[in-house]
């Protein structure tokens, strides 16, 4: 079983499924775009933050038709005179000739890289319509890649290990626990090592007030946004401490600020069940289909290789150990988009002949490794980082059983992979920041929230709650599958982004996509 056993599985995936499906390749050999500047807004901040808000970007081309940037930000927006960090941006300017503003991007995680999204896939990121009236600005949120990082390890092959290396013992026993306890203290130590005063302040509160700042000095008085997943959540912080600055939001794959990290577990274990067997239903009609028998039958069979793995995993051709826990990873990536289920064919069919390639190539993508064994992002240290610092539960014993038991009930074949995560955070050197309460954001304009009727990472029932709890949230349902839906389901959903992020029309009532 690798450490991190239960992650909350909205990381990146917009950014990382679609590295299954498009190159994502961005042309850097391109004569680059001419440099410029921003104009800051100008506005009245507090003599302390008059160097962050008033700040000068400073644009550079950096591929064909992109331009980069750097700001900075105080470590912490409380002592605004102390150490700075960096924010690294991108954007593709307005295509057309009737500019609305920025359109700032943010794609999950936590952890996931906006520069990355925006530049390597703006056209899956946002459509022509948007380019056309709309600078497209991706950023790495505090922490995160090319913004000053969190770092903990930097010897990947010690990162590897955290990763995917197996926990000694029958997981759920008390061995299993210790050792699992102790390689997040390590982790945790490490991090708090090389990261040092920024381990404490890549909380979400924090990466709000640095949005707000960007969007200052991006020159625009109020906030456009396009968040995905984690994204949304925090949209919807920038909404509860800045609504009087809050322009056009769209939240996609919406976050409930409210549901503790075990609520959100098990709504997460049963989202991607419920993947599954809408795979294995679509899966029965498939020539290379490698189940046979109903769905339920499949389900077992899965579960049953699971298990077979945790007791005896397949060796890689690397040396690497293919556990339950690795294998698990490699199938959910799929399972973010209907699309790439093919890939989930082709994983099965081969690990049931005991070959581990596809699942390391699947498990390695959605980790960010490198086929040299390096690793081209901070995501793993990044998500962790963020994550307990917004919140945590404690980790005794007893507890993290009944709630194992109770995952293994509401979802046979996902459950028992994703419970036992609570010493992730136990021994974190910083304490949690957030509070894990409704955001209602009184005074905020509207924002559209969008939920995936079977969205596996963020329940559908996710967005429902969203809307209801902002005071100007406005739902809007996609009837399918898949993790998010702008761009990439159909053109009801599509029209009503646009309608609103381009005109600032909001739909009389769910259109219901």
């Amino acid at each position: 079983m690798t450490r991190r056993t239960s992650r909350v599985f909205g990381v990146t995936a917009v950014a990382l499924a679609v590295s299954l499906v498009l190159s994502g390749c961005v042309s850097w050999f391109m004569p680059p775009a001419s440099g410029t500047t921003s104009t800051p807004t100008q506005e009245a901040v507090a003599p302390n933050l008059t160097k962050f808000y008033h700040q000068v970007l400073e644009w550079a081309g950096c591929g064909d038709d992109l331009q980069c940037a750097t700001a900075i930000a105080p470590v912490d927006w409380e002592s605004p005179e102390g150490d700075t960090i960096e924010l690294a941006l991108v954007r593709q300017t307005a295509r057309g000739n009737d500019r609305i503003g920025s359109l700032l991007v943010n794609p999950g995680g936590p952890g996931g890289s906006g520069f990355d999204f925006v530049a390597d896939s703006v056209d899956y990121a946002t459509s022509e319509a948007l380019q056309s009236q709309f600078d497209v600005v991706g950023f790495d949120p505090r922490g995160v890649n090319r913004s000053t990082p969190v770092s903990c390890y930097s010897d990947p092959a010690e990162l590897d290990e955290y990763i995917y290396g197996i926990t000694p013992g029958e997981k759920g026993s008390d061995e299993w626990i210790a050792a699992a306890t102790d390689a997040s203290a390590q982790f945790a130590q490490r991090c708090s090592e090389e990261t040092g005063e920024l381990l404490g302040f890549v909380d979400t509160p924090s990466a709000a007030r640095d949005l707000d700042m960007l969007r200052a000095a991006l020159g625009d008085e109020t906030l456009n946004y396009l968040g995905y997943s984690y994204g949304t959540l925090l949209g919807q912080v920038y909404a509860e401490l800045f609504p009087e600055k809050t322009g056009r939001l769209v939240l996609d794959g919406a976050v409930d600020p409210e549901a503790s990290e075990f609520e959100a577990t098990k709504a997460q274990a049963e989202g991607f069940e419920g993947a599954l067997d809408a795979f294995l239903a679509d899966c029965a009609g498939a020539s290379d289909c490698p189940f046979t028998g109903s769905v339920e039958q499949s389900r077992t069979t899965i579960r049953t290789l699971l298990d077979r793995l945790d007791a005896s995993p397949l060796t890689n051709a690397d040396g690497r150990k293919l556990g339950s826990a690795t294998m698990f990873t490699a199938i959910i990536l799929p399972l973010y988009s209907q699309d790439n289920w093919a890939y989930l064919r082709q994983l099965f069919d081969s690990v049931m002949r005991g070959d581990a390639s596809i699942a390391f190539d699947l498990a390695d993508n959605y980790n960010g490794r490198s086929a040299d064994g390096t690793y081209a992002e901070n995501q793993t240290e990044a998500f962790i980082a963020i994550n307990c610092l917004d919140a945590r539960e404690p980790a005794d014993n007893d507890s993290m059983r009944a709630r194992a038991a109770e995952l293994a009930v509401a979802a046979p074949v996902f459950g028992p992979q994703m419970s036992y995560g609570d010493p992730g955070c136990a021994n974190w050197p910083v304490e949690a920041k957030r509070d894990r309460v409704a955001i209602a954001a009184p005074g905020a304009a509207d924002m559209l929230v969008i939920g995936t009727t079977n969205d596996p990472a963020t329940p559908y029932i996710w967005a429902q709650t969203v809307a209801d709890n902002l005071d100007s949230g406005h739902l809007i349902t996609y009837n399918g599958e898949g993790h998010t839906a702008y761009n990439k389901s159909n053109e009801c959903v599509n029209v009503a982004v646009e309608d609103f992020l381009l005109r600032g029309e909001v739909p009389s009532a769910d259109p219901n996509c």
